[in-house]
């Protein structure tokens, strides 16, 4: 039978185009009543689906306020600095510059440079003060230091030279300046537990405690979270610093009427190229105004560096979890209506209208949004500000930022909205009316779309490739691929969710049926009929498993394993401890001769800055690494040696090296390995041998007189302590300690006292919580509001059923199976999901499987699942104040 052709299908294709296109040279009355048309669709059809659209608005705004957030808190980082209290009476200081850099081509490009802090203070030569003091404009050039103090109740203080008390403003309110080596002037905050002039007050700086009368008490005008201090005379500071030849800062005070940029140039013009220092090749530099309180931290920009690359790590999937999720809704929202889209165009609305109508109503939703997420945003920044408030580095909060903050959230929102709404319209709106007829009443497709498909295939292959590259790369390298590697396959299964759902109901849909009964097979043909719908359910939940999987689970899998070497690698019986300031040197000496001690260890902490390349480009890392003597490490600790003896580990031109970093830089015992000091010296220490517990104690192990001169104080954080099999000798230690003032404590060893990575700090945390708990918050409320939106697009299905006679609890009954199934799904899938980047980063930094504590992801299912129900069933059962299916019985 020949086929009838229609008149449409008689038009030549170009001829249709040109009258598709006509509408452009429309005349303008015709155009003006066609957006009167397009405005009218968009008017009633916001009304008719208001219900869809308040969920569309509420994770999208949420989208605009946790970017908003983000942009407010990385926007305050960038500007913060470190405060000035120290040197607040200062008009300059000189300072050698903490920053080190190494320049290098990457492959194929043009030279680039990578720049780091150093963590431990640069020092200057002294000789520099005279060349200031006789800079033009200096009334006054004063050498500043300090020391560690504890007190004989155990208070922390900082010992500082009575000459450098005018950089604070300090004045004597009682008593007179210190006279000798056995006098001090004490801050009032210090004094205020009952000390006065002519008291004793027990002080220890270096070696034993010492006993000191109080000269006077000094007060100043600033105030801040700065430690007390303590003032010597400069002789006995001197000493006490252990630096001699060297100075931390140089604080200068101006002459009257001397402007801050004059007295810059002034000094800058005599000073020398460098620091001065022998090994060091630090520049020297001149600050004026806020610069000054990078003299006194001078590691809090390098911590604002960190934080800035850990926020812009997670502002990276904050800014791809958002799209999907903006995505996702817009397009859900779109889709249930095509079948209305398609019965308008089959009635003669043009493509043209529909574009509008969408582009319209998809706009209003997003300005919706975009003030809804504007208003959010400020205060979920400030929460955030709050919780990365620690340390030395205040976050300020200038007058544009929460306004700039609001705007960028709610312009992404903007931005977007409309060309996804369009996009996910675009097959309808590009029907003809005949085929558009059919379209209305047609089933839902099977599958996704040949470029659909043929994405979700070429990211998931992607994804698993960057978690095999992640097996073959260290640091900072394994991190990035296994989070591209997880974002990749989450917008994999994003994609090919369809395909995805029809094998989950393979494998679940016929236990659903024989376990729920008539439910069941409601539940499962409902599925089965609307595999879109079903991917479109577990794809927030995948999402949210993912994502928090891979956080919770980065951390503890590398703390697991590093706790377990450290463990593996301690040998001491017992640990001392001194306090914030530390044990001096001469404490393991003293340790050594107590009666039951085999071996004790002093263990000094610092960091290292290795100049390496990651796939090409320069990069600079500091890693923490441990001070050791050779004396009677055997004893106390074993890191496991492969090659080589750790007892040539003395000198300044010795270091050992973990296995998996001399396998990096293909270095052996006797080869030499180009590294940075704490404070910048440029050193190439001999290798004398390689270990392989280096996640446990660290990438190098020096000792402990190689790193001594280079930290901004030379104390050892433990002193760790092998015993005999004779009585404990815990009571005699503390006995033979108890010289070294308050503060001092002895205790049962264990893997942490020699563990490379400290314990987690009060910016860790908050990083958890801005990455668990923030986003993870955000992704719930995706899947309650994407599951409400399916479940408020499903009410003609409901009332269908109920007009059939199915019960009100079987509705209930069918609803809650399908969102076990959909639950399940989607913590199934996360899980894998997670699984293949957090395996690659394990494998790759740790060389074990990945960790996760077990109620961790018990509180993950449990949130998926509550958020699951409260966005089907509380839905499903009501909407408005009254049943849906109670409105469906009538």
């Amino acid at each position: 039978m020949k086929r009838r052709t229609s008149t449409t299908d008689r038009v030549p294709s170009r001829a249709r185009g040109r009258r598709t296109g006509a509408a452009d040279r429309e005349p303008l009355g015709v155009r003006q009543g066609s957006r009167r048309a397009s405005a009218f669709l968009a008017r009633r059809s916001l009304a008719t689906h208001r219900r869809a659209w308040a969920a569309v608005i509420v994770a999208t705004g949420a989208a605009a306020a946790l970017i908003g957030a983000f942009a407010f808190v990385v926007g305050s980082l960038l500007v913060a600095a470190p405060p000035v209290q120290r040197y607040a009476g200062a008009d300059a200081v000189v300072a050698a510059d903490q920053k080190v850099s190494h320049t290098a081509k990457p492959w194929g490009g043009e030279p680039r440079t990578a720049t780091a802090y150093l963590p431990e203070r640069a020092r200057l030569d002294r000789s520099v003060l005279a060349a200031v003091a006789g800079a033009d404009g200096v009334a006054r050039a004063v050498a500043d230091d300090s020391v560690p103090l504890s007190t004989g109740d155990g208070r922390t203080a900082v010992g500082r030279s009575w000459p450098s008390a005018v950089l604070t403003r300090y004045e004597l309110a009682e008593g007179r300046a210190p006279g000798d080596a056995t006098e001090v002037v004490l801050d009032a905050a210090l004094a205020a537990g009952g000390h006065a002039p002519g008291d004793r007050i027990v002080l220890r700086a270096d070696g034993t405690a010492r006993t000191y009368t109080v000269s006077g008490i000094a007060r100043t005008g600033h105030g801040g979270d700065a430690p007390p201090a303590v003032f010597f005379t400069e002789p006995r500071l001197t000493a006490l610093a252990g630096h001699p030849g060297r100075i931390d800062a140089i604080g200068v005070v101006a002459e009257p009427g001397v402007p801050a940029d004059a007295l810059r140039a002034a000094v800058g013009a005599v000073l020398p190229e460098r620091s001065g220092v022998p090994g060091s090749d630090r520049g020297v530099r001149v600050l004026t105004g806020a610069e000054r309180g990078e003299a006194e931290h001078v590691d809090a920009l390098g911590g604002r560096g960190d934080r800035l690359a850990l926020l812009g790590s997670i502002g990276g999937t904050v800014l791809m979890v958002a799209l999907l999720v903006i995505a996702s809704t817009l397009s859900q929202a779109i889709h249930q209506r095509s079948g209305e889209l398609a019965l308008l165009r089959a009635v003669g609305a043009s493509p043209r209208q529909l574009r509008s109508a969408i582009g319209r109503e998809a706009g209003r939703v997003a300005a919706a949004a975009a003030l809804l997420g504007g208003v959010g945003a400020v205060p979920l920044g400030l929460a955030m500000r709050s919780l990365l408030t620690t340390g030395p580095l205040p976050l300020p909060v200038p007058w544009w930022l929460p306004p700039a903050a609001a705007l960028t959230g709610g312009l992404l929102v903007a931005l977007s909205a409309r060309p996804v709404a369009m996009l996910a319209a675009r097959s309808i709106t590009r029907l003809r009316p005949a085929a558009a007829l059919g379209a209305a009443t047609a089933d839902e497709p099977s599958g996704p779309g040949r470029f659909r498909t043929v994405a979700g295939v070429v990211l998931a292959f992607a994804g698993i490739s960057s978690a095999g590259v992640a097996t073959t790369q260290s640091g900072q390298a394994a991190g990035v691929a296994a989070s591209g590697a997880a974002m990749s396959l989450v917008i994999a299964v994003a994609l090919l969710g369809p395909r995805i759902s029809r094998i989950a109901l393979g494998v679940l849909g016929r236990p659903l049926r024989r376990a729920g009964g008539a439910p069941g097979f409601l539940a499962e043909r409902a599925a089965s009929a609307h595999t879109r719908r079903l991917a479109a359910a577990f794809t927030p939940i995948v999402l949210v498993v993912a994502f928090v999987c891979v956080q919770l689970a980065s951390g503890p899998t590398m703390e697991r394993a590093a706790g377990q070497q450290a463990s593996a690698a301690l040998r001491a019986d017992l640990v001392a401890t001194g306090g914030g300031a530390g044990l001096p040197a001469g404490a393991t000496r003293t340790v050594r001769e107590v009666p039951g001690v085999t071996a004790a260890t002093g263990v000094l902490r610092s960091t290292v800055v290795l100049a390496d390349r990651e796939a090409g480009e320069p990069v600079l890392t500091r890693l923490p690494v441990l001070g050791v003597e050779a004396r009677g490490l055997s004893g106390t600790l074993d890191p496991g040696v492969t090659a080589g003896d750790l007892d040539g580990l003395t000198g300044r031109d010795a270091v050992a090296v973990g296995a998996d970093r001399a396998k990096s830089l293909d270095v052996g015992p006797g080869d030499r390995v180009a590294l940075r000091l704490g404070d910048g010296t440029r050193v190439e220490p001999r290798v004398v041998a390689v270990y392989e517990h280096q996640l446990g104690v660290g990438e190098f192990l020096f000792p402990r007189e190689a790193l001594a001169g280079h930290v901004s104080a030379a104390r050892d954080q433990v002193v760790l302590i092998r015993t005999g099999n004779g009585a404990d000798p815990a009571a005699a230690v503390r006995e033979a300690l108890a010289p070294y003032g308050g503060g001092v404590a002895v205790r049962a060893a264990t893997g942490d006292d020699v563990a490379i990575a400290p314990p987690l700090s009060d910016g860790d945390n908050a990083m958890i919580v801005i990455g668990v708990g923030v986003i993870g918050g955000f992704a719930l409320l995706a899947v309650v509001s994407t599951l409400a939106l399916i479940t408020i697009g499903r009410r003609g299905e409901f009332r269908l059923l109920r007009m059939v006679g199915t019960g009100r609890r079987q509705l209930r009954r069918m609803l809650v199976l399908e969102t076990g199934l959909v639950t399940f799904a989607g913590l199934v899938i996360g899980t894998a999901v997670a699984a293949v980047p957090l395996t690659a980063f394990a494998v790759s930094l740790a060389g074990t499987a990945p960790y996760l504590p077990p109620a961790h992801y018990g509180v993950i299912a449990g949130a998926v699942a509550l958020a699951a129900a409260a966005g089907t069933l509380v839905p499903g059962a009501s909407a408005g104040g009254r049943s849906v299916l109670a409105r469906s019985a009538r």
